[in-house]
């Protein structure tokens, strides 16, 4: 029987599809043995573990049981629990993180991938709002950590933030504002500059402070306020380990141990391929102590070169508050 440490090492290294898909099935087949909730949830489907040969065939944990169960692979105990934001009567979702290593792992290695190395980097973070056990908040709190530089931080105060960009550009350190869309719009409606050495990221979410706009109307007030040819994006949650990357127009990639799939919407067991729109299904291989295969309440566009869009969130999930805006595709 394989544990989970037998599993890592393939995750963070370069691989072929026939690599993917083996690791996928390792993972599948261990947490299939070793997460009770999974396990029932597999066995209702009347699926066969055994003769799973590719990870299109593999059974995706619908995301609402996040809410409703604990769902851990293994025998350790959590070491840490995300929370989503939820609202006044919702349930929130809770990830119980037993090897928070995986995830700073997972998080390095993945901006690494897109951004490369993150000590050449200054992280401001504008993030009012989000509560301490937000996911959103540990992973802007281990990039901040990771860069070692004294500027990088959580700011609220939107004139000291614009200040410390300016100083910022004008010593042409390369610097990330990450920041939740409504601060983000707020900031671009009270001041216009010049952000030459700035990657401006946004992470969704209005959180009932503004309209909600479509994600192309953001992105152009953004540009335009900040002089910027593009607007980056984070696609995360609080059930994953990893996070997708958009550089513009909201079109995500995946790290090379993450992968979306894109289902049908009349038909949840039925993976229908690229150039097509439906539910939005994450293979995380970080989330190796939980559940690797999750089925979203998002729904999704994947393109040819496995890049997706995210384009709205199906009508009888909640209102997840810290990651999408709506799109017109």
């Amino acid at each position: 029987m394989k544990t989970s440490q037998d599993l890592i090492q393939p995750f963070f290294d370069p691989m072929s599809l026939e690599v993917f898909n083996e690791t996928a099935i390792k993972i599948f087949l261990y947490q299939y043995e070793n997460n009770q909730i999974y396990h029932k949830y597999v066995n209702c489907l009347s699926i066969q573990p055994n003769k799973i040969i590719h990870y299109s065939e593999i059974p995706f944990l619908p995301i609402s049981f996040f809410k409703t169960h604990k769902i851990i692979s293994g025998e350790n105990n959590p070491v840490k629990i995300f929370k989503s934001s939820g609202t006044t009567g919702q349930e929130q979702s809770c990830h119980y993180i037993t090897d928070l290593s995986l995830y700073d792992k997972s998080l390095f290695n993945g901006f690494n991938y897109f951004y490369g190395d993150i000590t050449e980097y200054c992280i401001v973070a504008v993030l009012p709002s989000y509560h301490k056990e937000s996911s959103l908040i540990y992973m802007s709190s281990k990039l901040i950590e990771m860069t070692g530089r004294k500027e990088s931080g959580f700011y609220n105060d939107y004139d000291e933030v614009m200040k410390l960009l300016s100083e910022l550009d004008e010593t042409k350190i390369k610097t990330i504002l990450i920041g939740v869309s409504y601060a983000l719009l707020e900031m671009a409606e009270k001041y216009s500059c010049s952000l030459n050495n700035t990657i401006v990221m946004e992470t969704g979410g209005m959180k009932g402070r503004k309209k909600e706009m479509i994600r192309e109307e953001l992105h152009s007030v953004l540009k335009n306020s900040f002089k910027i040819n593009s607007i980056h994006s984070e696609y995360g949650m609080t059930e994953l380990l990893s996070q997708a990357y958009s550089f513009s127009n909201g079109i995500f990639r995946c790290p090379p141990w993450m992968k979306v799939l894109i289902r049908e919407m009349n038909d949840p067991l039925n993976i229908i391929g690229a150039n097509k729109s439906g539910g939005i299904n994450i293979i995380d291989f970080a989330n190796l102590n939980s559940c690797s295969f999750i089925a979203t309440d998002d729904t999704g566009f994947l393109n040819n070169d496995l890049s997706f869009e995210v384009t709205g969130r199906i009508d009888f999930s909640d209102i997840r508050g810290c990651n999408l805006l709506f799109t017109n595709k």
